[in-house]
């Protein structure tokens, strides 16, 4: 049971408590409420009632179900009211999305562009331009009187990011150094909420953590892979950035002292044998292919040809080697993998356990979950909405009392 606030800000603590139960569970009765939160029903009576006034929660009544007595309400998040922007940022495509507070996804919109190193004021402008398109369909859909509201916006971008200030200091498969991103998202979408801007693989952990295969881990590793390789950390139930928002560069774990020179500067990176370009590359396909060239491998793998087949069996020895080595060090209970080992995980479930199986720290006599995302393209969409939520989930009455930007 998680204990209720006792600070002076008790209302907002408790404001942002119940809320939280409510995403976490989907739907509730004030009677759970009360035995998740610790607070009387008097209480819970009163926050829920707020918590509606602000648009945030919905009650309904329960149907009977013959017991003796009156059924307690049931208390779920209203998904009509707030919106949050996520901006995502690939390399080889952009994508936006209006994000509902329950994590539904209402309007989403993506446009592919070339594998070249996009220069930052140009892929900012064509943000602008899809964000732009896309808030007019919303608008053209929506039904008069029932705009929903802008809190936040999230942007995510493969690469090391200050959180801070949301300047990217960093990202080699962009090109890209020292990018004051949130500055240029606000100036050039003129928008008057806050914009945060975080590392793709932490925001997908996070997504995870919360909405999909990591639901109930409280220690999980979050392993994504495209074009380079990502990760994100939740131990005890939060996510680890680290002393600068670093943490979770897994890609650039070292292991081959032999191997390729890595994007990043360094040598035998894991995404060098990892990375989408190295399995297409044992594969015989174009290394550039990006997902119809990966979705060719598995139908070949399928029926059978061996040099596909031989390039998943790689692809697994070399992920296996990485994988061991995180689980070993941060003790996780569930490994989830997103984005291409998400879609090849299928092809080479056997292998990659016999893999992980002949690497396993037998004494330590312990069994880690290894799943794929159940977000999918999603996660990072869904990450990047949370984190445009922080303020509102902090302060629900805060944010909401203040004047509509």
């Amino acid at each position: 049971m998680i204990a209720a606030a006792r600070t002076p800000q008790v209302r907002q603590s408790n404001l942002a408590l119940v809320l939280d139960q409510l995403r976490r569970r989907g739907s509730s009765s004030r009677s759970e409420l009360v035995a998740a939160t610790g607070l009387t029903r008097s209480a819970i009576a009163g926050l829920v009632g707020e918590l509606e006034t602000l648009g945030l929660v919905v009650e309904t009544a329960p149907a009977r179900d013959g017991r003796p007595g009156r059924p307690s309400p049931v208390v779920q998040v209203d998904d009509r009211c707030v919106v949050a922007l996520a901006i995502e940022i690939f390399v080889d495509e952009i994508g936006a999305a209006f994000v509902a507070l329950d994590g539904s996804v209402v309007a989403s919109a993506r446009i592919a562009r070339p594998r070249a190193r996009v220069a930052a004021v140009e892929t900012v402008a064509d943000v602008a331009e899809l964000v732009g398109r896309l808030d007019a369909e919303l608008r053209d859909a929506s039904t008069p009187g029932t705009r929903r509201r802008l809190v936040g916006c999230g942007v995510s971008v493969p690469g090391l990011v200050r959180e801070l200030d949301g300047v990217v200091v960093a990202a080699p498969n962009l090109g890209w150094i020292d990018v004051a991103l949130a500055d240029s998202i606000v100036s050039a979408l003129r928008l008057r909420v806050p914009v945060t801007v975080g590392n793709d693989a932490d925001l997908g952990a996070l997504a995870e953590s919360r909405f999909g295969a990591g639901i109930g881990s409280d220690h999980m590793i979050f392993v994504s892979g495209e074009v380079g390789v990502g990760g994100g950390l939740v131990a005890a139930g939060r996510p680890v950035v680290g002393h600068l928002g670093f943490a979770g560069e897994i890609g650039h774990l070292p292991v081959n002292p032999d191997g390729r020179r890595c994007p990043c500067g360094s040598i035998g990176c894991w995404e060098t044998e990892v990375g989408e370009a190295a399995l297409l590359e044992r594969a015989g396909l174009d290394p550039a292919g990006g997902r119809a060239a990966v979705d060719e491998l598995l139908d070949r793998a399928a029926s059978g040809e061996k040099r596909a087949l031989d390039a998943l069996a790689v692809e697994a020895r070399w992920l296996a080697i990485g994988i061991a080595g995180l689980v070993n060090v941060l003790d996780p209970d569930t490994v989830v993998l997103g984005g291409l080992f998400a879609r090849v995980l299928p092809a080479l479930r056997s292998r990659l356990d016999a893999e992980l199986a002949d690497r396993r720290y037998v004494a330590a006599r312990r069994e880690v979950a290894v799943v794929g995302a159940k977000l999918g393209s999603l996660a990072v969409t869904v990450g990047a909405a949370e984190r445009a939520f922080g303020p509102l989930l902090d302060d629900p009455a805060g944010v909401m009392s203040a004047p509509v930007a």
